[in-house]
């Protein structure tokens, strides 16, 4: 896999994958380092290739070739985010002469990448025979059958739509959360956060939902908060929608095994 970026939602996603010990501080002096030792992808990470930031480039680029890495070595899976619109719109065919066979390019904010950009770079990808993806958030993206390499990449480096095991114990004539594990999580590692922060909290809704959002707030997410004019909601919402869900789901699977 390679990068190829401008901005901090990356190198954040990368560190999350390199499992950098320096990385999550969310918990303050209450970490029990429930991440670091369990799993690290940095040998799986051929490259990370930053470019410059779009702020420090001319509006329009008549020649986006110009700014392409020089070197990008051969891996199956590239992961765009922040670049410039001309670069990215360019970016299937320099990868794909180097025989990268897939890009994903996450969307935590639309003005990164609108939709008519994105309908431009799929159709790209399609004349390549490039495997692609738009995840918006990025921890929306899973598996699909007609794209093996995307489904490996988040079954092997256990990232994309999270996926929690929560176990409950009965405390006070009260439901609480005993353990929460982390299967899948979000790129950016905020799933195993929440999972920390679930620890102890009540199982009735309204103080669940309390106890997610707060987390989710506070890792913090990366989506946007200004309204996407396709789902008509931050993408920031949408990310806590989803880490709801999860949580629930697996609360239900933990009540059917008892």
């Amino acid at each position: 896999m390679v990068f190829v970026y401008s901005g901090e939602f990356a190198e954040r996603v990368i560190r999350n994958l390199i499992n950098d010990p320096s990385f999550c501080k969310s918990c303050g002096l209450y970490c029990d380092s429930c991440k670091y030792g369990v799993y690290s992808y940095v040998r799986n990470i051929r490259a990370a290739i930053e470019l410059p930031k779009p702020m420090d480039l001319p509006t329009f680029i008549d020649k986006p070739e110009e700014y392409m890495p020089k070197n990008i070595p051969k891996a199956d899976l590239c992961v765009a985010s922040g670049l410039h619109k001309d670069l990215l719109l360019e970016l299937p065919l320099h990868v794909e002469r180097v025989g990268v066979k897939g890009l994903i390019v996450p969307i935590e904010d639309f003005n990164e990448v609108p939709s008519g950009l994105r309908k431009q770079v799929e159709e790209r990808c399609v004349e390549l025979g490039l495997e692609y993806a738009f995840p918006k958030p990025f921890c929306s993206l899973e598996s699909a059958e007609d794209k093996p390499l995307i489904s490996r990449f988040v079954t092997e480096f256990g990232v994309g739509r999270p996926k929690l095991e929560i176990s409950t114990a009965r405390v006070g004539g009260r439901e609480v959360v005993e353990a929460a594990f982390v299967r899948r999580s979000a790129p950016c590692g905020s799933t195993w956060y929440v999972a920390r922060k679930l620890i102890g909290i009540e199982t009735k809704r309204e103080t669940l939902y309390d106890a997610i959002a707060k987390a989710h707030h506070s890792y913090p997410c990366t989506a946007t908060m200004n309204v996407d004019p396709e789902a008509k909601e931050p993408i920031l919402h949408i990310g806590g929608y989803i880490i709801r869900e999860e949580v629930e789901k697996a609360l239900k699977e933990s009540r059917e095994k008892r």
